[in-house]
């Protein structure tokens, strides 16, 4: 426990794959901020969101130390966002944000569900029309975000997105040897975060069984259908191979996506991808 104001905060503790997420996305944000900043039209301003921010602060089950939590390490970027949002549905973790947040210029704290937030006060700021761009981060720990929020963003044309994909989810709750067991709310759950119940023609196959059974498929293959889905359907112009964040035991706790609609976006994230994808692999 950390005494914090009035309130003693206990921060969430993180494994080694979660602290390789944040330096990917500290180190794609930077570069964002740069390139947006550059821009000679000053009506350009580029907006930082984080649906699921926390506290703010992890601490490190590796090291036993504070680490800075994705909220934290972009409004540490120079040359900062212009705006930054901030959102969290639980109020001691609200409030560590907002005694954080009190330091910085423009930032507003958000307690409440992600999926209004975004669509109802959030995303609307972020208008083509008037010069705004925004990156925004969507790391639920589990099957908690709904497609319809995915899609707008990628029909919007002006944000771009990081993504968790929280594959040990699914499989633990929902991609089942027998699909009849699964029970209905996990169902529900899974048809929310995909947008309809299409994720069973890739997670299922028939091909090969005499009696038309389905098959669990593995995992590379429901990856492929939502990254042809977030393509195809959120209409992201650019959607590069995921990179698997997996556990000491090598298993794959979950998928880092990222969708824009810029090649140079796509090619950096690559890049960032390529060079972190086998930390705390031994």
């Amino acid at each position: 426990m950390i005494h914090t104001g009035e309130f003693f905060m206990k921060y969430d503790e993180i494994n080694y794959w979660s602290e390789v997420k944040l330096d990917i996305i500290k180190e794609y944000a930077s570069l964002y901020s740069r390139i947006i900043s550059t821009q000679k039209d000053p009506s350009f301003l580029h907006i930082y969101i984080d649906a699921f921010a926390g506290a703010g602060v992890h601490i490190s089950k590796t090291k036993g130390e504070f680490v800075p939590g994705s909220p934290l390490n972009a409004l540490l970027i120079d040359p900062p966002f212009k705006e930054y949002h901030l959102i969290d549905l639980k109020e001691e973790k609200v409030d560590n944000l907002r005694e954080i947040a009190s330091q910085f210029e423009n930032v507003t704290v958000h307690q409440g569900d992600c999926n209004e937030l975004l669509l109802n006060d959030i995303f609307p700021r972020v208008q083509y029309k008037d010069y705004k761009r925004a990156l925004c981060l969507l790391d639920p720990y589990g099957l908690h975000l709904n497609w319809n929020v995915i899609e707008t963003a990628g029909k919007m044309k002006t944000i771009e997105i990081f993504l968790n994909f929280p594959v040990m989810d699914m499989n633990m709750n929902v991609l089942w040897k027998n699909p009849d067991k699964v029970d209905k709310r996990q169902l529900e759950r899974m048809n929310a975060y995909w947008g309809d119940a299409s994720w069973r023609k890739a997670a299922y196959d028939t091909t090969g069984n005499l009696f038309g059974f389905e098959e669990k498929t593995g995992n590379e293959e429901i990856v492929q259908a939502f990254r042809d889905r977030l393509r195809n359907t959120a209409t992201f112009e650019y959607v590069p191979e995921p990179i698997p964040m997996r556990n000491y035991e090598g298993a794959t706790v979950y998928y880092l996506f990222f969708a824009a609609h810029k090649p140079p976006a796509n090619d950096i994230v690559s890049y960032i991808f390529k060079r972190h994808q086998n930390r705390g692999i031994s």
